[in-house]
């Protein structure tokens, strides 16, 4: 048992890669699902003894095959492909598989917020599946990973031109998390579940505000970076109008000083940390 694999979905991809990365660290045999095992990703992982097979996440039977045998499972859907509806099709599918081939731990990683009917579609969607998880036969742990610092990679070329866009005041807290972190969490999960079964944990490192983001974007660049504040009605992407509507009304909510004493192994990364890291050759 402790010597069978431990499956990673969606594998080259953020949290799957930071996943993968955290157990390879750790001495663990993993077994990574992709689209496509040619693809160079996979290619690197097979290179570094990773057991690489392909399956799709809405692919009941390519899921079943991949899951066969193992000990664990680190899961993932995405709304971002094919919509929401496609998102909880995806969850169905991973839960199914796990059914079938009575998995002894599901590891699935949602999103902070999603317990508490936010109004955020790609939040409603994971709660969907949590809640058909949680109403299962399957031991699983679900991880509400919060704001990725790496979102802010989304504007690069804004802030090496020293500014920083952002739909929330200067002076307003925002959670978020490091993948790696995120990677190094769900790797203890998966490797020794015991104490973490039927839990849902959420995860953040952090909470500065966009001022202070900025500040730490700009030391680690070497430039003045400032915040702009974008008005939350110019965005126009429904879902994502919906996301800051919420992070800008009721916001994240983890508990961070008791999440760090309790899980004191865990880096946990500031963004501070984390530009510096990122950015410092920028």
């Amino acid at each position: 048992m402790v010597d069978d694999p431990i499956l990673v979905l969606a594998a080259t991809g953020g949290q799957g890669g930071a996943v993968t990365e955290a157990l390879l660290g750790r001495g663990a045999a993993v077994r990574a699902m992709v689209r496509d095992p040619e693809r160079r990703g996979a290619r690197a992982l097979a290179e570094r003894g990773v057991e690489v097979v392909p399956g799709s996440l809405s692919d009941g039977d390519s899921l079943a095959a991949a899951m066969r045998g193992v000990r664990s499972v680190f899961a993932f859907t995405t709304p971002f492909e094919a919509g929401v509806e496609a998102e909880v099709g995806q969850g169905r599918a991973i839960l199914a598989a796990a059914a079938r081939q009575r998995v002894p731990h599901l590891v699935f990683s949602s999103v902070a917020g999603a317990d508490q009917d936010s109004g955020v579609p790609h939040f409603e969607s994971k709660a969907r599946v949590e809640a058909e998880l949680a109403a299962g036969d399957v031991p699983y742990t679900i991880l509400g990973p919060t704001y990725f610092y790496d979102n802010a990679l989304g504007g690069a070329d804004r802030v090496l031109g020293g500014v920083l866009d952002l739909p929330l005041p200067a002076g307003r807290p925002l959670q978020q998390l490091a993948r790696r972190d995120l990677g190094a969490f769900a790797a203890k999960v998966l490797l020794d579940p015991a104490g973490y079964v039927q839990r849902r944990i959420e995860l953040a490192g952090d909470d500065p505000t966009p001022e202070g983001m900025a500040a730490s974007l700009g030391a680690a660049l070497g430039r003045t970076v400032r915040h702009e504040e974008v008005p939350v009605a110019a965005i126009g992407n429904p879902d994502m109008h919906a996301m800051w509507t919420f992070l800008n009304g009721p916001g994240y909510r983890v508990d961070l000083p008791a999440l760090h004493a309790e899980h004191p192994d865990i880096p946990w990364t500031s963004f501070a940390g984390w530009a510096r890291e990122t950015w410092a050759s920028g």
